[in-house]
C-alpha cells in the first residue's frame, strides 16, 4: 500500500478535524498530491491539491475552510478542515502523482483507501 489516510472521525458542525495520508513511495517530494472525497450515492469529487513546489488549488465549496499542506520530510500530505458542515460528509481519499488536468482540476494516478468523515448537525 503506497498510500495511507487516516484521521477521519466524527465531528459536529463547525469543527474541525485534520486528515493525514502518509506516502510510502520514494518521490514524494516530487509528486503532486491531492484530496477527493466521495459522498454517499455520487461520484468522487475534487477538494484540494498540491503541488511539489507547494501551489495549492481548492474547490469552490471548501475554499477558506480548508487547508492542504505537506511535509516533505514526513512524506505525508494533510487536509485540515474547519467550518465543517454536514454536507462535508463524505469517504475522503488521497491521491499521488498527477496524472492529467482537465479544466484545471488535478487528477492522480494512485489513491489511498479512504478515510470516513461524519458531520453532525
Amino acid at each position: 500500500v503506497q498510500l495511507q489516510a487516516s484521521g477521519g472521525g466524527l465531528v459536529q458542525a463547525g469543527g474541525s478535524l485534520t486528515l493525514s495520508c502518509r506516502d510510502s513511495g520514494r518521490t514524494f517530494s516530487s509528486n503532486a498530491m491531492g484530496w477527493y472525497r466521495q459522498i454517499q450515492g455520487k461520484e468522487r469529487e475534487f477538494v484540494a491539491g498540491i503541488l511539489s513546489g507547494g501551489h495549492r488549488t481548492y474547490a469552490d465549496s471548501v475554499k477558506g475552510r480548508f487547508t492542504i499542506s505537506r511535509d516533505n520530510a514526513k512524506s505525508t500530505v494533510y487536509l485540515q478542515m474547519s467550518s465543517l458542515k454536514p454536507e462535508d460528509t463524505a469517504l475522503y481519499y488521497c491521491g499521488g502523482r498527477l496524472k492529467t488536468i482537465v479544466a484545471g482540476i488535478p487528477s492522480y494516478e494512485y489513491w489511498g483507501q479512504g478515510t470516513q468523515v461524519t458531520v453532525s448537525s
